[in-house]
């Protein structure tokens, strides 16, 4: 009962963040954003959004800490943290493309309590916590019944800077491009989980991601039936930088083949 009040209330900062952030899209300057890194990207909106998320979530729930993009509110070691993403996607936003998303996550340590991923274009929220099932708005979602990697849609990210992998990255992408349905790529690794837990992908996957981007989603794939693990079939996923997300039913098979071109041997 708790959790079920607590997501509400995440629900509610994430599209008002969201809502936010699309409207602002409509008089957006991209001589405004600031670069953080190599190809990484930030603007007012992202910092804006996150403030409005702290803001929100510190009186949800006032004992957790934070572990957010732009750097806002102080990480809690152990206990409670908020995981934020407050536009995944930025890249995609300061030039006029969707998708983009406002993605929150509640942690007790290295476990998601509640997760959140708000997607203001097609005006869809999808949510779960550790006692719910998994929801876009207020419909029910599951992974998708296809049970072998050869029928499926398969959809990947590509690193921003950390390219020490790309060569086994390429050689994954034709293997897929000859052995599935076709491969997609849609700049928002918080969307990517949660359209594999909709049923809308069948099995997704990258490496060189933070704890923000993944943390709501894997638990709305784990909610709505699909599994969730790292490069090494392990349960890093969160705070190692690599993730894999399918159905039930080709999960592993999918891994195996990752495993086979991303991990060295």
């Amino acid at each position: 009962m708790i959790l079920q009040i607590i997501t509400e209330q995440v629900i509610e900062a994430a599209k008002e963040a969201g809502k936010f952030a699309l409207k602002e899209r409509a008089n957006f300057l991209q001589h405004k954003v600031e670069v953080k890194g190599e190809h990484n990207f930030v603007s007012y909106v992202d910092k804006t959004c996150e403030k409005m998320l702290v803001d929100a979530l510190s009186k949800t729930v006032p004992t957790a800490g934070f572990i957010a993009e732009e750097g806002t509110g102080v990480p809690k070691e152990g206990g409670l943290n908020w995981v934020i993403d407050p536009l995944d996607g930025t890249t995609n936003y300061i030039h006029g493309l969707a998708p983009y998303a406002v993605s929150v996550a509640l942690m007790d340590g290295q476990n998601v309590l509640v997760g959140v991923v708000y997607e203001p274009n097609l005006d869809e929220c999808f949510w779960a916590n550790a006692d719910s099932a998994a929801y876009c708005n207020a419909d029910i979602i599951k992974v998708s019944d296809v049970p072998k990697v050869n029928d499926s849609l398969v959809c990947t990210g590509f690193p921003y800077y950390d390219y020490t992998r790309i060569d086994q990255l390429l050689k994954s992408l034709d293997y897929f491009m000859r052995h599935s349905h076709g491969m997609r790529r849609l700049g928002s690794a918080a969307t990517d989980l949660v359209y594999v837990a909709s049923g809308r992908f069948d099995a997704f996957y990258e490496y060189g991601l933070n704890p923000w981007d993944v943390a709501a989603g894997a638990l709305i794939v784990e909610r709505a039936g699909g599994k969730v693990c790292d490069y090494s079939k392990g349960k890093n996923y969160i705070f190692g930088a690599e993730i894999i997300a399918t159905n039930n039913l080709i999960h592993d098979e999918f891994v195996d083949v990752v495993n086979s071109f991303m991990i060295s041997k």
